[in-house]
């Protein structure tokens, strides 16, 4: 990464190593080539009519024409966004320059790095090559080296994992990626029957099938049925298929720089979960789940976009793998019910809301049909906060919501109103003595 090291100058002061600029592999031109196609397909999309009329001014020799002028701009586009992006890694930073007109020029600072991922979609896995994404705190955006070879952008992300835990420089380079156990592997079978057996999937379908059916008794139109059953179609797919596709093969491992998540079949993703950085975990609980004791573990970390640890798995196997991410956590088993008289704010619903304060976690759960227990440790609570509206102090009710870093609230609802006022007071001082206790970011050396 970076150049041979200098001696000194005649004047005695140590010189820095000179900073080595690195493209991106040679294959994506190719990808950035598409980018003026893209946008003529943009044009087209957003008027379409006016689109239909320009082509039917269009002779073939015109349009032939046209496609032998705009292939060899896109490939030149390609050549040159490329050529002018480069990134290096120095003692204390990724440097990212991109832009052919506009320039920009990102500054990450090693020990801001959260998570580095790798993913790889499906052409992408045939040319060898993968994109890596950087996960920086603070940020809600990702950057991205697109694209590196594979072996190159493992070497690469080992690095940047080395040096965020805290390595030195020189040491960062040979530590190489961290051995993975695995801890769970999702069987594509039993992914399969937790999609047939979700609501959601049920629920699109129906209203796929009967919303259409609907509209052509009432209008004898095909238009209209068209128009109303894509989008719907769509909407089942996109819980169904679009999950099966996304959570192909579902592993979670074990390593040094956190749990590691790979999953996907046809973009394979390579994705980190950093441990002492994860905000809140939930276990959720579908009601055709509970039979055969599956639960889906999704989770909050502050800048990241991973939002599923696990997305289906017993009960007793999901608990071990939260064990690993939220240390010294045990999940309660006892839950305190809101009080009787909350039936009069919440009608049977009132039953669903639970709540249980541990040594080491505020747990809130909700739901009856769908339920989901909420997980937060005390030292991630940024703020705790009480609410009682006009009908809830007539009651003698309030709730209590528990912010954290991921911006994210957990809430008690529907507590007693001495109550609550106690777990506001005492979440407080919990959450200063947490944060006192809580382990290092830096977690390799933590």
């Amino acid at each position: 990464m970076g150049g041979p090291v200098t001696s000194p100058d005649p004047g005695g002061i140590p010189q820095r190593p000179p900073v080595t600029e690195r493209r991106l592999h040679p294959v994506t031109p190719f990808r950035r080539a598409w980018a003026p196609v893209a946008v003529l397909a943009g044009w087209a999309v957003h008027d379409p009519n006016g689109t239909q009329e320009q082509l039917a001014r269009l002779t073939t020799t015109m349009l032939l024409l046209g496609l032998a002028v705009l292939m060899p701009v896109a490939g030149l586009y390609g050549f040159l966004s490329w050529w002018f992006t480069h990134f290096a890694v120095t003692d204390t930073e990724l440097r990212i320059r991109t832009g052919l007109l506009f320039r920009r020029t990102a500054h990450i600072r090693l020990e801001r790095i959260q998570a580095v991922d790798v993913s790889r979609p499906l052409l992408a896995r045939v040319a060898g090559v993968a994109k890596l994404r950087i996960d920086v705190v603070g940020t809600d955006s990702k950057d991205e080296l697109a694209f590196l070879g594979e072996q190159e952008a493992r070497t690469l992300r080992a690095e940047l994992l080395a040096r965020a835990a805290g390595f030195a420089p020189e040491t960062a380079r040979e530590v190489g990626e961290a051995p993975a156990r695995e801890l769970l592997r999702v069987p594509p079978r039993v992914l399969v029957r937790s999609l047939l057996l979700t609501g959601a999937t049920w629920g699109s379908l129906c209203a796929a099938l009967v919303v259409p059916s609907v509209l052509w008794v009432a209008t004898h139109n095909v238009w209209t049925v068209l128009v109303s059953a894509l989008p719907l179609l769509g909407a089942a797919g996109a819980s169904s298929a679009g999950r099966f596709v996304s959570e192909f093969d579902w592993t979670v491992g074990e390593s040094p720089d956190g749990l590691r998540i790979d999953r996907g079949l046809l973009d394979r993703a390579h994705e980190t979960v950093p441990p002492g950085r994860v905000q809140t975990v939930r276990i959720v609980e579908p009601l055709l789940w509970r039979p055969l004791g599956w639960v889906r573990v999704e989770l909050d970390v502050a800048g990241s976009a991973n939002s599923v640890l696990i997305p289906v798995a017993p009960r007793p196997l999901a608990e071990s793998v939260i064990a690993r991410v939220l240390p010294g956590v045990r999940v309660p088993r006892e839950l305190s019910r809101s009080p009787r008289r909350a039936r009069w704010c919440l009608p049977v619903w009132w039953r669903g809301h639970r709540i249980a304060v541990t040594g080491t976690v505020f747990a809130t759960r909700d739901g009856l049909l769908r339920r989901r227990l909420s997980l937060v440790p005390h030292a991630k609570v940024q703020s705790v906060r009480l609410t009682q509206g006009p009908w809830k102090r007539f009651w003698r009710l309030a709730d209590v919501h528990v912010d954290t870093g991921a911006g994210k609230t957990v809430t008690a609802r529907l507590r007693d109103a001495e109550e609550a006022a106690r777990l506001l007071h005492e979440q407080a001082e919990r959450s200063r003595t947490g944060r006192r206790d809580a382990r290092p970011d830096r977690w390799m050396t933590g």
